[in-house]
């Protein structure tokens, strides 16, 4: 099973709503190209454990039907390094998830952008609005970052 790990600072809104958003997708059969079973699962660079996921991220879920269950998990070295694919929300996060894992060049390779065309900023502070369009844009993006981000890695 492979398994793709999202990343954001907090791990209560973007990392969790775009976990939810993959596996709905994958159940849905979403995600082209991708045939083996994934795991995904999400985690902050400076996450509190056990924090709850956000108010307006699980409303926005909801809004397009997806449900979401979890608390907020501190991202550590070896859940990356477990990791097929570590998508992370901005060039901070890439730069973070590399430092953490120090020397290994392997697993810093498996690190990348969620979105290539820029960074995904927080929503915090911006009213609900910006939860339901961050959700919008994750049902487009999502799906077709798994299928290329897995298309040249092997099931472990």
């Amino acid at each position: 099973m492979r398994t793709v790990l999202f990343l954001c600072t907090g791990n209560t809104c973007r990392s969790p709503m775009a976990e939810a958003i993959a596996r709905h997708a994958l159940e849905q059969g979403q995600v082209p190209g991708v045939k083996d079973k994934i795991f995904v699962a999400s985690a902050g660079l400076a996450a509190g454990e056990g924090m709850p996921v956000s108010e307006e991220t699980l409303e926005a879920l909801e809004r397009i039907g997806i449900s979401h269950e979890g608390a907020s998990k501190g991202a550590t070295a070896e859940m990356l390094r477990k990791a097929d694919r570590v998508l992370v929300m901005t060039a901070g996060h890439l730069n973070a998830a590399r430092r953490l894992l120090g020397d290994d060049e392997r697993a810093k390779a498996k690190v990348e952008l969620l979105d290539p065309e820029g960074d995904i900023d927080d929503p915090i502070g911006h009213g609900v609005a910006a939860y339901h369009a961050l959700a919008k844009r994750f049902q487009r993006l999502v799906p077709r970052r798994l299928a290329e981000s897995l298309a040249g890695t092997a099931t472990v």
